[in-house]
């Protein structure tokens, strides 16, 4: 007779309720939901002076200063978000849950490290440095669209979770 060994059970929504509990337990959600809107700002206001800039040929110190915050940021929620990511998932990436968000992650961070490598390295002039950024601007809103449907599908599994539960209850 052959034995088969038991198959890992797939949640039926973003997280098993183990995964729920330790994302709600944890204080580096908290630090993700403070991060990324302030992620956000900081790429707002820098479009508006990188765009600023490829408009007037004005302000490119503001401009860099700007695309610099948003990398920093952005290096920093990804640091952060791994660890977030190894205590709810049991690993630092690519957890089946998050696996495309964290492919498209490194995009994004490919680009935003491109602008960093024409700016430190003077192999880019400003404006294409400029259009490099708008281009990085441009993977990130992709992927934060990725993210924000993520938040949406956990949020209707918790809620599908809670109106079964209290049906059950009922």
């Amino acid at each position: 007779m052959h034995s088969q060994k038991p198959r890992k059970s797939v949640p039926a929504g973003l997280y098993s309720p183990e995964e729920r509990a330790r994302r709600d337990a944890t204080g580096w959600t908290t630090v993700q939901g403070i991060l990324a809107p302030l992620q956000f700002v900081i790429f707002l206001a820098s479009v508006v002076l990188v765009v600023r800039y490829l408009w007037t040929g004005d302000g490119y110190m503001a401009a860099t200063v700007s695309v610099l915050l948003k990398t920093l940021a952005l290096y920093v929620i990804m640091v952060t978000g791994a660890i977030w990511e190894k205590i709810v998932f049991g690993q630092y990436l690519f957890a089946p849950a998050f696996f495309w968000e964290d492919v498209f992650s490194f995009a994004v961070i490919a680009l935003h490290t491109l602008y960093l490598w024409g700016l430190l390295s003077g192999a880019m002039d400003p404006v294409t440095q400029m259009v490099v950024a708008l281009v990085a601007y441009a993977a990130y809103v992709v992927n934060a669209v990725q993210f924000v449907l993520k938040l949406r599908a956990a949020r209707l599994q918790a809620a599908a979770h809670s109106d079964t539960t209290a049906g059950v209850a009922a």
